[in-house]
């Protein structure tokens, strides 16, 4: 961790401004932003890039060059070097542990777990990135990269198909993959895509109807929450005290709204409403034996008044965007 702490400072200057994982006074949020701005400025063909296995096939060797630009002591290019080769535990699809030299033995991938494995992703992304905007693409093709991890769009005004033919070759010469069957352009307002949890299409305004380019939480993150809110009120759970189950759900439930906060949230905020309603009060059915659905015994005002359960949907009255 010490070494992390003086490289990143080091390599910190050196990182585009497109990238925004793993650093400070940056988040997923801004990039969520920074593509919300491009679409609503012209950039409506959209490569929707996926790297197969991004962070286990980084190239040891250009990784360690790129290392190499700044750090000069053999000392600490040497521990980056061993930590890359270092011995990961894996578990297999039984449930089985056990330790794992492919990183050494292929000489690529990094660490999982280890402190500089996010440093090093961002460093080799650093790579793609700016030899995009050096080589002239960028500005060529009108087209614009935003980056978070191993998760990459481009945003053009148009020749997306250009754009994802040059990314392709760049990516094949810095020895990363292209997983074909997830990449695509997108051509919006007439289509959509997800990007770090959000879908980005035509919405509509609830006031006047009017139609724009927006955000909204991607279904299946809405499924994702739904089915964590399902598995804490199972029946297995019924020895619990109503306290410790709720405090649960109202964690999980703030945390998930906490970063799902752009945008047109409110549908979803309410099918996550509704669905811990029905859990809590089937759960509390079957903590006091009592028959479905009980909704006199357990009324909907009792489920947040009594029991404390969080409502969503209040939120967004606090939200600039929902202010009329």
């Amino acid at each position: 961790m010490a070494a992390v702490l003086v490289l990143e400072p080091i390599f910190e200057a050196d990182l585009q401004p497109e990238q925004y994982a793993y650093r400070r006074g940056r988040s997923a949020l801004d990039a969520v932003n920074h593509v919300h701005k491009l679409i609503n400025t012209g950039h409506r063909e959209i490569v929707d890039a996926d790297l197969a296995s991004y962070f286990d096939v980084l190239p040891h060797a250009q990784l360690l060059k790129s290392v190499a630009r700044r750090v000069v002591d053999g000392a600490m290019l040497h521990l980056i070097k061993m930590w890359l080769k270092a011995p990961v535990e894996e578990t297999d699809d039984r449930g089985r542990k056990h330790r794992s030299t492919r990183n050494r033995d292929e000489s690529r991938g990094t660490p999982q777990g280890s402190p500089i494995s996010p440093l090093l992703s961002n460093l080799y992304m650093r790579r793609f990135v700016l030899g995009w905007k050096k080589l002239g693409h960028e500005k060529r093709l009108g087209a614009y990269v935003v980056n978070y991890a191993d998760d990459l769009v481009i945003c053009c005004r148009g020749e997306a198909e250009e754009a994802l033919a040059t990314m392709r070759a760049m990516m094949t010469k810095l020895k990363l993959t292209v997983n074909e069957t997830k990449t695509r352009v997108s051509k919006l307002p007439e289509e959509k895509f997800d990007f770090l949890g959000y879908t980005f299409g035509r919405r509509y305004s609830p006031k006047t109807g009017r139609a724009y380019l927006g955000t909204a939480p991607a279904k299946k993150r809405v499924i994702r929450i739904c089915q964590a809110i399902s598995s804490e009120t199972g029946r297995n759970r019924t020895l619990l005290d109503h306290e410790t189950v709720v405090t649960k759900l109202n964690q999980m439930m703030n945390g998930w709204a906490n970063y799902f906060c752009l945008g047109s949230v409110s549908n979803a905020y309410r099918a996550i409403d509704r669905h811990a309603r029905k859990r809590l009060r089937q759960w509390l059915c079957a903590k006091h034996k009592m028959s479905w659905p009980a909704t006199g015994k357990f009324p909907e005002t009792s489920l947040y008044d009594k029991f404390g359960l969080v409502r969503l949907p209040e939120r967004t009255h606090s939200f600039s965007w929902a202010k009329p």
